[in-house]
């Protein structure tokens, strides 16, 4: 399976020190330069080069699909669906609901960093999914608050 991300994911784990989830439970993770250049404009969390991790792969976007939809999609999520399209059983982590809606009409299984989350809590990679959850809300990343519960109620963690 081929692993495809765009830039909220990595904000999101980097904001609680848990971007080393990606490569425990995926291994590789492909990324388009329009990601790169994303995570390197920074903000308040600072996401480390991913040319400089050794589980990311940068590759580039040649895509001749012509989905006018697409072009309702900031740069990272578009480059990062185009990718995936081309790629047989592809999973693409993405939080925006526009990309991932667009993700799914294309046939794309799509997950989010809280499914990353939730993943990471199945295999025992962190103690508490909604821990991780709230830590990243204090660093000003966003869930619905009912998803947030969904999750965690499935994973035992609430009752």
């Amino acid at each position: 399976m081929s692993v495809f991300s765009n830039t909220t994911p990595f904000i999101a784990l980097s904001s609680v020190d848990l971007l080393h989830l990606f490569p425990a439970l995926f291994g590789e993770v492909i990324v388009a330069p329009s990601v790169v250049r994303e995570c390197r404009e920074g903000g308040k969390i600072l996401v480390p080069e991913l040319e400089n991790l050794s589980w990311v792969r940068v590759q580039a976007v040649h895509s001749e699909l012509q989905l006018p939809a697409l072009f309702e999609l900031d740069r990272g999520e578009r480059d990062t669906l185009l990718l995936a399209a081309h790629q047989a059983n592809s999973l693409v982590v993405m939080d925006e609901k526009l990309g991932r809606n667009m993700a799914e009409y294309m046939g794309l299984r799509v997950t989010g960093t809280l499914g990353v989350l939730a993943k990471a809590r199945d295999q025992g990679l962190i103690r508490s999914f909604i821990q991780a959850a709230m830590a990243m809300r204090e660093q000003g990343i966003y869930f619905q608050p009912e998803l947030v519960k969904k999750i965690s109620l499935r994973l035992g963690e609430l009752a």
